[in-house]
C-alpha cells in the first residue's frame, strides 16, 4: 500500500521544477505568505497547486 500526503515539502518542490534547494524554500515561504500562515505550519497541495498553477492530478505524478 503507497503511503499518501497532503502536504509538499522542499524536496517536493525541487522534484518538480528542477530548482535549487533554496528556490524551493524560498516558494514555500511566499505560499506561506499568501495563504496567511505561520513559519512552522505545513504547505498543502492543494495550496502549491493554487500557487504554482500546475493541476493537482499532475503534481501526484510526482508525490505518490
Amino acid at each position: 500500500m503507497q503511503i499518501k500526503r497532503c502536504v509538499i515539502f522542499a524536496k517536493d518542490i525541487q522534484r518538480i521544477t528542477g530548482k535549487s534547494e533554496r528556490y524551493s524554500h524560498d516558494v514555500l515561504r511566499k505560499i506561506r505568505e499568501e495563504f496567511d500562515k505561520g513559519a512552522k505550519q505545513f504547505v498543502t497541495v492543494e495550496e502549491f497547486s493554487a500557487f504554482s498553477g500546475i493541476p493537482e492530478e499532475k503534481l501526484k505524478e510526482y508525490l505518490f
